[in-house]
């Protein structure tokens, strides 16, 4: 008779042990989960961090913290845990009352784009974890993955040698009347130009800086169009590249630069479109644009969208394009700039076998092998 009473206690306390936990176990429990950084460069380690405080007295012997993201971002402790399109994280965690716990979770940015995590789903268990309670929460962390640059000596000769000529039409075009520094002297300085109080000052030889009446700026054209019958997205992610790398390279020569394309921004729908600028913010806007390129949709045709802007904002300016294909309407649109007089640049990736362009674009035109 002992035995059942003890039994009798035994149970109902089991019973309440499971009804206070049922109520209480997501009281006073605070759970984050999110990005540690807004973005980083393709290949580069990124981290998820989990805070999880539990606020109250009462200990959670088992919560799990749910999470899904992209299969594109591989985490270093769990990298087979993907599907077709997203990877999902199951941890699990014991905690006490009043305590808080932080984990880092390390993860490689495998790919160009726009990442997202929605919702943290909870899972908790009673005090002797007989019976489980699950609530979802929601949360807006975001990662942009930034394009790496494109490599190559060839690709590194050609802006090299662009920049070369930009310095040159620079330097024609300075307007002596607007006064913006000093710096080091140059070869090719104008020794009119040397500030001789400057010099005594430093022993160096030191010229004054002129404003230029037409600053020009590099504008690129991206054409991400891949409609093929054989689909070559590894040759669209290498123009994202090489976009990268000319904006990377005049933006850190002082250079303002422009950036068109036609692929449809994975957020607003609508085709990148920035203006001419200089500086750090440029080169942010520039790179977070060619991450939110959702190359799964379909584009806007490059000769529709571009070719009034092309032909009458050609003046003081360098254009580029980058273009991984020679479609008819692409190359017409090249002719006309051509009929312009415009003298433009057209980076081609390709892999493989180097493809063939019709005579008159050779003298434009600047292959860009890459490895797959």
């Amino acid at each position: 008779m002992k035995a059942v009473g003890i039994g009798i206690i035994a149970f109902l306390l089991f019973l309440l042990q499971r009804k206070i936990y049922e109520k209480y176990w997501d009281k006073k429990l605070k759970v984050t989960v999110a990005f540690a950084q807004q973005g980083i460069t393709q290949g580069q380690v990124g981290e998820v961090v989990e805070i999880i405080e539990n606020r109250k007295r009462l200990p959670l012997n088992l919560l799990k913290v749910k999470f899904q993201t992209s299969r594109y971002l591989e985490f270093a402790d769990n990298p087979d845990a993907r599907n077709m399109d997203q990877y999902y994280r199951n941890d699990l965690f014991q905690i006490r009352g009043g305590e808080r716990i932080t984990r880092r979770l390390k993860f490689v940015g495998l790919k160009r784009g726009y990442y997202h995590i929605r919702n943290i789903d909870l899972v908790g268990s009673d005090l002797l974890m007989s019976h489980e309670m699950s609530k979802q929460m929601t949360t807006q962390s975001y990662l942009y993955v930034y394009p790496k640059t494109f490599e190559g000596e060839e690709f590194t000769e050609s802006l090299q040698k662009l920049n070369g000529e930009i310095l040159v039409k620079r330097h024609l075009m300075e307007d002596p009347f607007e006064y913006r520094g000093i710096r080091e002297y140059q070869p090719f300085d104008d020794i009119r130009s040397v500030n001789w109080k400057a010099t005594a000052r430093t022993g160096a030889l030191k010229v004054n800086q002129k404003n230029y009446t037409a600053m020009q700026t590099v504008r690129i054209f991206l054409n991400v169009e891949d409609t093929g019958i054989s689909k070559r997205g590894d040759a669209v992610e290498a123009s994202m590249q090489i976009a990268m790398g000319i904006a990377s390279y005049f933006l850190a020569q002082g250079t303002k630069v422009a950036c068109y394309g036609n692929g449809r921004d994975i957020i607003s729908g609508e085709a990148v479109n920035i203006a001419g600028g200089a500086g750090a913010g440029q080169l942010d806007a520039i790179r977070k644009a060619l991450a939110r390129i959702d190359t799964d949709q379909p584009v806007w045709s490059f000769a529709k969208l571009h070719e009034e802007k092309l032909l009458q904002d050609a003046g003081s300016t360098v254009t580029m394009f980058i273009s991984p294909n020679g479609y008819d309407d692409f190359l017409e649109l090249l002719e006309k700039c051509g009929n312009a007089g415009m003298d433009y640049v057209w980076f081609y990736p390709y892999t493989g076998v180097q493809p063939k362009v019709p005579e008159g674009f050779k003298k434009h035109v600047r292959f860009l092998k890459f490895e797959r």
